[in-house]
Formats: C-alpha cells, sequence, structure tokens
C-alpha cells in the first residue's frame, strides 16, 4: 500500500502524461517538502522515461553545495524567500539533463515561523531551460503534514496548469 494519497499520484501521472507529449525531462529542488514530490512522481511506472532527479537541500549547506544558491542571496533573503526558490530552481536544471524544474521552499512548522515569515509561508519556483523563472507565494494553513502536503499538490498543479503545455 503506497504513503502517498491517490489525488498526489494522479497529479503525477497527468504531469508524467504531459511531460512525455513534449518531450521534456524534469527535476526537482526540495526544502520543506523533504522529497514528497519525487516520491510522488517515482510512484508512476516508467517515471524515469520524464523525471531525471531530485534534490533535497534542507539545510542552506545543502543548497549551496548542491544547488549553487548563493550565501548572501541566503543571508540576505533567507532559505524562504523568492530569491532563494529561484536560484534553487535555476541550480536543479544547472545540475542536471532537465529541461524543466520545480523548486520548493517554506516553513512547515509547527516552529521557525515568525511574524514577517509565518508557519505555512511557501514559495513554489518553476523554470523551463532558457525561459524566465515563475515563482509564487503561497499561505497554507494546517499542520506541518498539511503545509507540506498542500505544498506538493500546489507545486504539481503548477506544472500543469500553468508552465508543461503540449
Amino acid at each position: 500500500m503506497t504513503i502517498v494519497p491517490d489525488d498526489l499520484i494522479d497529479l503525477a501521472e497527468q504531469l508524467g502524461r504531459q511531460l512525455l507529449k513534449t518531450g521534456h525531462l524534469l527535476a526537482l529542488a526540495e526544502s520543506c517538502t523533504g522529497g514528497w514530490i519525487a516520491q510522488s512522481v517515482t510512484e508512476i511506472a516508467g517515471s524515469s522515461a520524464w523525471f531525471d532527479r531530485g534534490f533535497v537541500t534542507y539545510s542552506n549547506a545543502a543548497k549551496i553545495a548542491m544547488l549553487g544558491v548563493s550565501d548572501g542571496t541566503l543571508q540576505a533573503h533567507g532559505a524562504v524567500s523568492s530569491q532563494t526558490a529561484a536560484e534553487m530552481v535555476a541550480g536543479a536544471l544547472q545540475h542536471s539533463d532537465a529541461n524543466i524544474a520545480l523548486a520548493v521552499t517554506g516553513i512547515a512548522g509547527p516552529g521557525g515561523g515568525t511574524a514577517e515569515k509565518p508557519v505555512g509561508l511557501v514559495f513554489i519556483a518553476w523554470q523551463r531551460r532558457g525561459q524566465p523563472c515563475h515563482c509564487i507565494e503561497q499561505h497554507f494553513q494546517g499542520d506541518r503534514h498539511s503545509v507540506r502536503r498542500q505544498t506538493v499538490q500546489t507545486a504539481l498543479r503548477c506544472l500543469l496548469g500553468e508552465y508543461v503545455r503540449v
């Protein structure tokens, strides 16, 4: 029995079909979701035809070492920012064979939030190689599991609805 909810598997299947149709290859850079997007994608048999790799970069050091996120960006804007999400997605493209990448960074809770950056704040960025980066800011409600689940769902929907098109 799978631990990935059926609705996330359905979204991943839809994404896989779109990527196969367009001939695109996906890379992921995840922080607050800890690999949950990659897990959803790899629940799909044959996903190796359209999923290249995933980076789980929970710490700032991992973001710097694996994705090339600038220490200056982290110092100026923090790990949970549109700037960091944009650098994460660019790094995923640079360090993979993919031509589409997605990155997520946020505060899942229950701690870690501030008045400026509350629990539930998430940035989702996606980019096609050679194209501009798209980034959205989300404010999810609920406990840690709920914030992470909403992030996975929204991230997959971003790729499906706004970016990967036949």
